[in-house]
């Protein structure tokens, strides 16, 4: 860009740059959108340029919800497989009927669900999908030749390694990364040091020092950061803080969250086996910051969630949901204790079931709280006020909840706060509802990506408030470890415990380095 060119003395930005040449190029008129393009065209200066940084099966699908975003260009794709046919679907012939709905066909794209049986686990059964870097790359391609003229579009880079796309992708505004945990923070710190605007996904990080750096990070650098966490920009969490907050059931002093999570691999050895690494895997660039290992299947593409080095169990995978909803009515902040007790531990996965037992101090007029996380099928006693022929799941057909316990009743809700209710039925049927004081949002993505294109409202997921969130989340992981109770020095990033400590802020493998 012409540095003589600026705007009230600062360098322009490349939407600014744009947008200004445009005008130029039009003798300085206004021309209207419908006018360039139709109805629903958004200008080129109006786009956000975006890359996706893992794109496996979860990747994939978040892909392809942003693909259909009309304010988001796709420009890369960024994975270490190179295209693999093993990855779970959660419907037959899910990616092939999620890339015709989105490009409006009604054939074609058969090849991305060969639809395979899948044993995931011996109790999950699903079928088998194409992902990769390679497929993903296809589909954008193939999404924005349907916007051509031509019918011909490829404008889409794919890389193997982020840092690669980071240093070469120049047009660059924003990354979404979809990688294994152990490469969130990596991946986003690196794409936030360069400016661009992140979205991650879930859990936030894979270690406590993690989360750390990247809240810091985020404030730092000033970009548009969001977390793959829907239920931030839910209606439902909103009414459970108006609820709350207004004295529905109470001062709240106790909260009993379960899961049915993990329905992948946890509570084994590492294989004593090596299997040959599968052509077109960068198995090193895979474990990153991770201890070096030899392949195995077990690891990958679902297992890896049970792994310490890799994931965060049950309670990073869908802690991450519950604990923001909790956070944000109760007014949460960093807890003073946290203990566990689970099945058997192992030194390389996380127990099959464990139950965690956070204690928070009073925050302003709030008093203490305790608050209990259930998975591998434990849950807490069932409540009194709850009727026989009512399910205990909070609407939830997977055996999953949430359970506000205060001095003047109780509100059970699904498992992340949706279909909030009082217990029993009668005192819903009574309830007056508060005036809803809180601002309503337009969703989890949409915050982030107006975010980027400089809105003044900042996501609800943002980093620095997420950071906070998972820092407690891993806590809990510390505790399942190691089997002690730790007390927890947030300022200073310390626990009560040596052992804890190196779960705290592990080593990582020369040059993966935040």
């Amino acid at each position: 860009m012409d540095n003589q060119l600026q705007s009230s003395g600062k360098p322009l930005s490349r939407r600014q740059f744009i947008a200004e040449s445009t005008a130029a190029a039009v003798g300085f008129s206004i021309v209207p959108r419908r006018v360039l393009g139709g109805p629903g065209y958004v200008s080129p200066s109006d786009k956000i340029n975006m890359a996706f940084i893992g794109v496996g099966a979860q990747g994939f699908r978040v892909m392809l919800h942003f693909l259909s975003e009309p304010d988001v260009q796709a420009v890369a794709v960024c994975d270490v497989t190179q295209s693999a046919a093993n990855y779970p679907q959660w419907d037959t012939q899910e990616f092939c009927k999620s890339v015709r709905k989105l490009l409006s066909v009604d054939s074609g794209w058969d090849w991305l669900s060969p639809d395979q049986p899948l044993q995931l686990s011996h109790t999950l059964h699903v079928t088998s999908g194409v992902a990769g870097r390679e497929p993903a790359q296809k589909v954008v391609n193939g999404y924005y030749a349907t916007l051509q003229r031509s019918g011909q579009y490829k404008g889409c880079a794919a890389y193997v390694d982020f840092r690669e796309l980071l240093e070469k992708q120049k047009d660059l505004d924003a990354v979404v990364v979809c990688t294994p945990d152990n490469l969130h923070a990596t991946a986003s710190i690196a794409a936030m040091k360069r400016g661009k605007h992140v979205f991650c996904q879930k859990p936030l990080t894979h270690t406590i020092y993690e989360a750390r750096r990247m809240a810091e990070v985020a404030k730092e650098t000033g970009v548009a950061t969001q977390i793959a966490v829907a239920n931030q920009a839910s209606e439902d969490t909103r009414l459970l803080c108006e609820w709350i907050w207004a004295g529905a059931i109470g001062p709240v002093r106790q909260v009993q969250n379960w899961s049915s999570r993990p329905f992948w691999l946890q509570g084994i050895e590492r294989p004593k086996d090596q299997d040959p690494v599968p052509a077109g895997l960068a198995w090193d660039l895979w474990l990153g910051p991770a201890p070096e290992r030899p392949f195995n299947h077990i690891y990958l593409p679902f297992s890896w969630r049970g792994w310490t080095d890799f994931g965060c169990g049950a309670l990073g995978d869908m802690g991450s949901y519950s604990f923001d909803t909790i956070f944000r009515v109760l007014k949460l902040e960093a807890p003073s204790a946290v203990e566990a007790s689970s099945s058997n531990r192992y030194d390389e996965t996380y127990p099959l079931a464990s139950i965690v037992r956070y204690e928070f101090p009073t925050r302003g007029d709030m008093p203490p709280v305790t608050f209990t996380w259930y998975d591998g099928g434990l849950m807490p006693a069932r409540p009194e006020e709850l009727a026989e022929n009512v399910s205990f799941q909070g609407g939830n057909e997977n055996d999953e909840g949430l359970l506000f316990i205060g001095d003047h009743g109780k509100i059970l809700c699904g498992f992340n706060g949706e279909n909030p209710r009082l217990i029993p039925e009668e005192k819903m049927r009574s309830f007056v509802l508060p005036p809803k004081t809180l601002p309503r949002s337009a969703g989890n993505e949409r915050e982030w990506l107006d975010a980027c294109k400089g809105g003044k409202n900042k996501p609800g997921g943002n980093f620095e408030f997420e950071g906070l969130v998972t820092e407690t989340l891993l806590l809990g992981n510390v505790a399942c470890c190691t089997g002690e109770r730790l007390h927890w020095d947030r300022a200073n990033l310390k626990v009560s415990s040596a052992a804890g400590q190196k779960f705290v802020q592990p080593e990582r493998r020369k040059g993966w380095e935040l």
